[in-house]
């Protein structure tokens, strides 16, 4: 259809081996972005594709909508998906409203090889202080090694507060209220 589209988020990841939970069975969902305006024609909305098609648009990475992407070939088409860098960054947009904190920080506890140079484009790019700023919390967290490498000074973090659940526990240094779930506890103890 050459339309801006592509398999994002946890779709994605799943695709690319990074999946932490895999559905059991029918059902299940697939997640799909595209870029603000695009609509999916009214046949492929309504034709029953298995799982459900989640699909969102967003301006997440107006300046560059290619960043990220790449084809990964399937018998006899080539699909465009998020990168691993691009996807959890999806992910994390789609927290909390259709995506837990909890499954989205076990998905980053898996992203172990991310490209420095990929990530550090996409934020500098990104338009979502939340994704940011939840992005290096849940990077920290984990003490991956490639956050080191990263130049957070040329970051724009915003201003204010960002709420991403309430009566959570409040993160001073991103300025963002997560769930109090005992996440650094746990990937201090994997990362030992």
């Amino acid at each position: 259809m050459k339309l801006p589209v592509h398999v994002g988020a946890k779709t994605a990841l799943q695709m690319q081996g990074y999946a932490h939970f895999l559905p059991m069975g029918k059902g299940g969902s697939a997640s799909l972005f595209g870029s603000s305006g695009t609509r999916l024609p009214a046949w492929f909305r309504q034709y029953d594709w298995g799982p459900e098609l989640r699909y969102s648009t967003t301006k997440l990475f107006a300046d560059d909508p290619d960043a990220g992407l790449t084809k990964q070939e399937l018998a006899t088409y080539a699909i465009t998906v998020s990168a691993p860098e691009l996807a959890i960054m999806e992910a994390l947009y789609l927290v909390p409203a259709e995506e837990s904190f909890e499954e989205a920080a076990l998905l980053m506890e898996g992203l172990t090889t991310l490209r420095p140079r990929l990530v550090q484009s996409l934020l500098e790019q990104c338009r979502s202080v939340k994704v940011k700023r939840l992005f290096m919390f849940l990077a920290e967290a984990c003490n991956h090694a490639w956050v080191k490498k990263l130049d957070l000074s040329k970051v724009d973090f915003g201003k204010g507060k960002r709420m991403i659940v309430k009566g959570g526990r409040f993160d001073a240094k991103y300025n963002i209220t997560v769930p109090d779930s005992g996440f650094e506890s746990r990937t201090s103890v994997n990362s030992a």
